[in-house]
């Protein structure tokens, strides 16, 4: 019962995640994407009119939102370690790399668009801020990494027999719903893929 407990708020936190991305990725003036950091002109058209509370809200909600993740993958690992224990050690590393690096990398975003728009949108801020999203891209990166190391683990255990899950049940994974939402196009679909898994999760165990 803890474990599916955990996972329902796994499920909240994955959604409540997703709408802070939307905030700061959604603006007035389009979708913002990474290929317009090389264009002034552009991304300058995309924020006008973008208030400054958006990337605060979403900074400030979206640590909760992966303290909340966090506590899911924690039940998952309670889960998984009556099967087995390498398995319940990998994903907690996975997802201790996930939550520390990915909270510093969902805050730098945040920071990242505030200063380009207190900073009146010039060419000068958007060399600033790009500068500073490079030297701090590591935290993307772990961050990433946890995800699918903890994915991936999931993904093994199930498919291998490990779990008493039908093999069949491998296909309930994040990464598997990314790429599935990635070839429909859908936007910030990552902690969509992520409230999927667990409320699939919580329908099968």
């Amino acid at each position: 019962m803890l474990v599916k407990i955990l996972f329902i708020i796994a499920i909240a936190g994955h959604l409540l995640c997703w709408w802070c991305d939307r905030l700061i990725t959604f603006t007035p003036n389009g979708v913002f994407s990474p290929k317009d950091l090389g264009d002034n002109a552009k991304l300058s058209r995309v924020f006008d009119g973008m208030p400054l509370s958006r990337p605060q809200l979403s900074m400030l909600v979206g640590v909760l939102a992966l303290a909340m993740e966090f506590v899911g993958d924690l039940g998952l690992c309670l889960w998984i370690r009556d099967s087995s224990m390498l398995c319940a050690w990998i994903m907690l590393v996975a997802a201790l790399l996930f939550v520390t690096f990915g909270t510093a990398h969902h805050v730098f975003c945040g920071v990242l668009e505030w200063f380009y728009i207190r900073m009146g949108r010039t060419d000068e801020s958007r060399k600033a801020v790009l500068e500073l999203f490079k030297k701090t891209s590591l935290t993307m990166i772990v961050c990433y990494v946890g995800l699918v190391v903890f994915a991936g683990t999931l993904f093994v255990a199930v498919v291998t027999g490990i779990t008493p899950l039908p093999r069949i049940c491998c296909l309930i994974n994040m990464v598997i719903f990314f790429l599935a939402l990635s070839l429909c196009r859908v936007h910030n679909g990552g902690n969509l893929a992520g409230a999927a898994m667990f409320l699939g999760l919580l329908l099968v165990i």
